[in-house]
């Protein structure tokens, strides 16, 4: 039947009790478990796999122990374009895959291993699966990228501008096989170029959280940058005061659908600075525009993984 049509018939309103869990007015205990496969409903999920309900804080946490495989279907329709060739989908199978194995490997005493959110990977569920989503998820089925043995930190993100950082110039942690690489062929993506207008009162705002408060801000300069040419130190004078602060920070304080990359330059204009930037996302690893392009001109998965992820062996390593 239709995936969409196939949730469980059964649904429970559950909320947080005095001592665990509640569906309407009746104790469900500390922990309410659902062991049926499913597909189960939670909220706008529809999810294969068990659930595990548990009262957290003022509210709950929900955990939902799922198949790999599904796991990886549910999450690729909704971490790349479904329409997009069938050699990028494989390749992001693989970089999913591998992403959440690597996540569990380092959470195996936390309660989950990745959450469904943008920290680790979007899991979408039974709705976020198409049959080409599927198709590249059974073509590629316990395909692993390992690096001495275990799976790899397959990072990846939207566009590069032109060329990946390392994993050292953004997180301080040199891997092998993150390095920076040139990405050409990116021009489809909407992120080529981009411009942010920002007035000098919001930047002052945006940056009080961080415990700067320098008022408003009357000049903004890049004063060093990574060996991929994104913006590492920024320098602000404000009506307060000055500082500097990190590329990564003031893009997190911005918004990073504000700066959608630390990858720009910056154009001071009366009461207001306008950043011009390239690409979009962290730039480390995979980049998604850059697959595409490399899959539309003739390029299969394998060379797509090997050319940004050097060094590295693909692996049938397993499904559980």
């Amino acid at each position: 039947p239709d995936p969409a049509q196939a949730a469980a018939a059964v649904q429970h309103a559950l909320r947080p009790g005095p001592q665990g869990v509640l569906d309407g007015g009746r104790s469900l205990g500390r922990v309410w478990q659902l062991s049926a496969p499913g597909p189960h409903r939670v909220g706008d999920l529809q999810v294969h796999g068990a659930l595990r309900v548990e009262r957290n804080g003022a509210g709950l946490r929900v955990l939902n122990r799922v198949p790999l495989e599904a796991y990886v279907a549910g999450t690729l329709g909704r971490e790349i374009y479904p329409s997009w060739h069938d050699e990028t989908l494989k390749a992001q199978a693989v970089v999913i895959r591998t992403f959440a194995l690597h996540r569990r490997a380092q959470r195996r005493s936390q309660a989950f291993d990745l959450g469904s959110g943008t920290r680790d990977q979007v899991y979408g569920g039974v709705l976020a699966e198409t049959p080409r989503v599927r198709a590249a998820t059974r073509a590629t089925r316990g395909q692993l990228l390992l690096h001495g043995g275990a799976p790899i930190l397959a990072a990846f993100h939207s566009a590069s501008g032109g060329r990946t950082a390392s994993s050292e110039e953004v997180w301080g942690r040199a891997l092998p096989y993150l390095i920076s690489r040139e990405v050409p062929h990116e021009e489809d993506s909407p992120d080529t170029y981009w411009r942010a207008r920002v007035t000098g009162t919001t930047l002052g705002r945006a940056l009080a959280p961080l415990g700067m408060r320098l008022g408003a801000i009357r000049q903004v300069s890049v004063v060093d940058r990574s060996p991929s040419g994104r913006a590492r130190r920024i320098r602000l004078s404000g009506s307060e005061g000055s500082g500097t602060l990190s590329g990564r920070a003031l893009r997190s304080a911005l918004g990073e659908g504000v700066l959608r990359s630390t990858l720009f330059e910056i154009r001071s204009g009366q009461d207001e600075f306008t950043f011009v930037g390239s690409g979009h996302g962290h730039g480390v690893g995979m980049s998604q525009w850059g697959a595409e392009a490399m899959a539309t001109r003739g390029a299969t998965y394998r060379e797509i993984l090997d050319a940004f992820y050097p060094g590295v062996t693909l692996s049938q390593g397993g499904s559980r």
